[in-house]
């Protein structure tokens, strides 16, 4: 049985990537020049602008982390939830009219570049191109170990491929990404997304009701087996505490504008007014796919405190376990090839925009010129940052979920003063914008190499966001304002 549900997994996961990879050509084709790589040419619809918001925040974050974490920490996991749904409010009421329409009247083709025609500076345009490829580096991370976790998972029970290590899966993960994400650029990743969220949708309702069905009286079971063990666990702080939850809030909430993976998608509309249709359909999405982040980690604590001997070796299994045991042989592999789908669409995002940074906005800044022949040295620095992620999803010892977290939280505190504020308040200089981004990156940078815990759980991203706010608005103030470009000013005007 173990055999036959392994062999149905891997068919449904062969032909889902092979559709993937057939999209990857299809959109090579259609990859002209570095706009195309990076915008998909400013020409995506509402559908598949909303159902690439979504998957990109949910993929192997929400799908093999999430899980991870409600097993560990139980409710605590539900801020992030909640909270992301605010973001993409902030998001969208606060940069989709004003990104837009800057990328079409100054022909950008990064976030940085939108950066720099605010503040009319390059140390700004180096400084959050920066912050952007350490940030890629650590949620595309998140994404290949995502997929090298569920790819060990899998075949542990097949005769042949049992002993595969997480390394090497990392390495298989690793090369099936560069290929998808060079060929096609962010054009492969966004028609993707519209095909594997409607299967996040569908697979999230699924798994959460067969999740229900594995514990004797449902979610009351489950409830009452997490409170007998620890009540703490399903208390609204879960087992992290009040200020650790609270941090998360501010992160993931505030910090959701931040996210150069979420808001360069605004600047790849068809319309300025596409906006407002597309936030309810990424909401809704968003709230249905979240249904299997916190159905199966609340129901596989359940199930291991009621067998012990089931414990898993680690948080991030908590998904693949449920799949592979409980749930049926063809949805587990359906709900499988989904999520290699969509880790695939999210980590091609989030190559795109640490390609552009390091082939298009460094250089830029530096050498004031963009490089000749952007689109080859694009697909060459795809390889380089993927390689340099696998490192760091090997060595780097973390859960998915925090590895999520911690990249989330460099994004937030290094761009949510720079954009989501610069982008609204005219007082906002480019001096402040640098030191913000600055000191947001030492702190996220000093808190991961020294492995320093900030006291009651709170969240260093939380602690550098609010630095970078605090500096962004004193030394704003403390400046004369400065003189803003026509077409900037008109732009936020608005």
């Amino acid at each position: 049985m173990d055999l036959f549900r392994a062999n149905v997994t891997f068919v449904c996961i062969g032909v889902y990537l092979v559709g993937c990879i057939s999209v990857g050509i299809w959109a090579m084709r259609r990859t002209k020049s570095s706009s195309d790589f990076f915008m998909a040419g400013r020409k995506l619809g509402i559908l598949v602008t909303g159902c690439a918001v979504f998957s990109s925040t949910m993929s192997g974050f929400g799908f093999v982390g999430g899980p991870g974490l409600v097993y560990r920490m139980g409710m605590a996991s539900i801020w992030i939830v909640v909270s992301a749904m605010v973001g993409y409010c902030f998001s969208f009421f606060l940069l989709s009219k004003r990104l837009r329409l800057i990328s079409e009247l100054r022909d950008t083709v990064s976030l940085p570049d939108a950066i720099a025609a605010r503040y009319r500076s390059e140390t700004s345009r180096f400084l959050s191109g920066l912050a952007i490829l350490l940030g890629v580096i650590g949620y595309l991370a998140v994404q290949i170990k995502a997929m090298a976790t569920v790819l060990v998972e899998l075949v542990r029970d097949h005769p042949e491929l049992s002993e595969i290590s997480l390394a090497t899966a990392v390495v298989i993960s690793c090369a099936v990404l560069v290929f998808y994400c060079a060929t096609g650029g962010i054009i492969a990743g966004v028609y993707t997304d519209m095909v594997q969220g409607a299967f996040m949708l569908v697979a999230a309702l699924l798994v959460f009701w067969a999740a229900l069905g594995a514990v004797d009286g449902g979610m009351t079971g489950v409830s009452e087996t997490l409170y007998r063990d620890d009540p703490e666990s399903i208390s609204p702080w879960g087992t992290f505490g009040i200020f650790g939850c609270l941090s998360w809030f501010f992160v993931f909430a505030v910090g959701g504008a931040g996210q150069p993976h979420l808001v360069t998608k605004m600047m790849m509309t068809r319309s300025v007014d596409d906006a407002k249709r597309i936030l309810p359909l990424t909401m809704v999405g968003y709230t249905i796919a979240a249904l299997l982040w916190i159905g199966v980690g609340l129901v596989m604590r359940a199930l291991v405190l009621q067998d012990p001997s089931s414990a898993l070796g680690k948080a991030d299994e908590a998904a693949p376990q449920f799949l592979q045991t409980y749930a049926n042989p063809f949805l587990a592999g359906v709900v499988f090839a989904g999520l290699f789908a969509a880790i695939m669409s999210t980590a091609d995002a989030f190559l795109n925009i640490g390609a552009a940074a390091l082939v298009h906005d460094i250089p830029k800044s530096i050498l004031r010129r963009p490089l000749e022949n952007e689109l080859f040295w694009a697909r060459v620095a795809t390889l380089a940052i993927s390689v340099l992620a696998a490192l760091f999803a090997v060595y780097s010892g973390e859960f998915v979920a925090i590895l999520g977290a911690s990249a989330w939280g460099t994004f937030a505190a290094a761009l949510v003063p720079t954009v989501a504020i610069g982008l609204n308040w005219k007082r906002g200089t480019a001096l402040a914008a640098n030191v913000a981004m600055a000191s947001s990156l030492v702190v996220n940078l000093v808190v991961r190499f020294t492995e320093y815990k900030f006291p009651h759980g709170i969240h260093e991203g939380a602690v550098a966001l609010l630095l970078s706010l605090t500096l962004f608005f004193g030394i704003s103030l403390a400046q004369k304002p400065m003189e803003l470009e026509p077409d900037i000013e008109a732009v936020m005007d608005l």
